[in-house]
């Protein structure tokens, strides 16, 4: 009884907190996940308890989850190339739908020339519309040891997270015409060229570029048809009321992130959209924190 009680409060805490913790599994990587591309550019280390992804001017290469979800709260522990990844190395984390008007929710890495800031790309695709991209300058050095970078997707709002600080909030607006992503979505990481799309290009003599993954346990629900009400309930606990919302010490975070480190959001990009920003971009500027 003495442990029921105390589960009991214990649950409570995390409630009126709003803790977004990962779970303490440390799972090996091929519980979940499968290499999907690049097979001789994967290096499984530590029992598959780390994964280490390499890109040559022959390959890159990337892993996927055997499933896929309609909700959750997915995270991925990761350390980025260093050695000078110029702009097109991009290493990333993302959920897809793999459809052809797809749902996606990314974490891109945009690479950098050596000893400049390293820039963190999120974006929000819906029924294969993208375009809301947002960037940030880090405040810590991602080469040098792992951080974790997550995602909460619930029915009511989609937040960006590294470590337990929010970087961006996107609501579920679809009563008010906001389209909000619902297809079931897998898992996938990748480290490949992007250079075709940098004016900077790679410096293959640093190569191999290699980037580092853990943390293979997965917070979702997965379904394998397109009814994903089942996903949608109260009983997944990042479903739950408590994660409608930032609790108050991640809106004081979230907005120091807004203040400090955001250099480029879509929403303020009024010459990228001559004939109105779009539609989400007015309802989030009075969306309160």
């Amino acid at each position: 009884m003495a442990l029921s009680v105390l589960g009991f409060f214990v649950f409570l805490l995390l409630l009126v907190g709003g803790t977004i913790a990962s779970n303490n599994d440390d799972s090996a990587f091929d519980k979940n996940y499968e290499i999907t591309w690049g097979n001789d550019h994967v290096l499984s280390l530590n029992q598959g308890r780390e994964i280490q992804l390499s890109l040559d001017s022959s390959s890159g290469s990337g892993f996927g989850s055997y499933l896929k979800y309609s909700s959750g709260f997915f995270h991925m522990r990761m350390k980025i190339p260093g050695n000078n990844s110029t702009a097109g190395v991009i290493t990333t984390f993302y959920l897809t739908s793999k459809t052809s008007r797809h749902d996606e929710l990314d974490f891109e890495f945009l690479g950098n020339a050596e000893g400049e800031a390293i820039t963190l790309q999120t974006n929000v695709f819906v029924n294969g519309v993208g375009g809301r991209e947002q960037r940030i300058h880090l405040w810590f050095d991602p080469t040098s040891q792992f951080h974790d970078y997550k995602l909460l997707w619930n029915p009511h709002q989609i937040v960006f997270f590294i470590d337990d600080t929010p970087i961006r909030v996107f609501k579920n607006y679809t009563n008010l015409g906001v389209p909000y992503p619902t297809q079931p979505m897998r898992i996938e990481a990748t480290l490949w060229n992007g250079d075709w799309a940098s004016p900077q290009k790679i410096n293959w003599t640093y190569a191999p570029f290699r980037a580092h993954y853990q943390g293979f346990d997965i917070s979702g629900c997965s379904t394998q048809s397109s009814n994903v009400e089942e996903c949608y309930k109260s009983n997944y606990w990042w479903n739950n009321m408590n994660y409608w919302e930032l609790n108050p010490t991640q809106k004081q975070a979230y907005e120091n992130v807004r203040k400090n480190y955001i250099n480029y959001d879509y929403c303020n990009d009024k010459p990228r959209f001559p004939f109105g920003l779009p539609k989400e971009c007015n309802i989030q500027k009075n969306y309160k924190l």
